[in-house]
């Protein structure tokens, strides 16, 4: 009798555990799916870099209001995209605009740090022709 009882505490606990793990799976591909919301930024892209001890991730620094004797404010950015990353990385320094997506409460830290994803980005200054 007792090892049927210990058997069905085993059964709740791995249910439950099979449950929280679905309900993870299921949020995180929600909000990686959904967007809150969508825009433009334009500044000088002050930094962006790859980091992460185990998951690695495109994180960008893009300095807003930039005018002589004024301390700009800076917007933290990811991105997911591979291809918009490598451009990313030729383009520091540089006046750009960046067009984002705002992804809320995603669960982990793994698909980025920030809730910023850049998806596409044009460089501003008359010098580049490139996209």
């Amino acid at each position: 009798m007792a090892s049927t009882v210990a058997g069905k505490i085993r059964n709740v606990f791995l249910t439950l555990i099979a449950l929280v793990l679905i309900g993870l799976s299921l949020w995180t591909w929600f909000s990686l799916s959904w967007a809150y919301s969508e825009g433009e930024r334009a500044g000088v892209l002050q930094k962006f870099s790859k980091k992460g001890w185990v998951c690695k991730t495109y994180e960008g620094e893009l300095a807003l209001y930039v005018v002589g004797g004024v301390a700009p404010q800076i917007w933290y950015f990811s991105t997911r995209d591979e291809a918009v990353a490598q451009k990313l990385f030729s383009a520091v320094g540089r006046q750009v605009q960046l067009h984002y997506s705002e992804h809320r409460a995603v669960p982990i830290s793994c698909f980025a740090e920030t809730p910023y994803f850049a998806t596409d980005f044009k460089v501003l200054d008359p010098q580049s022709t490139a996209r």
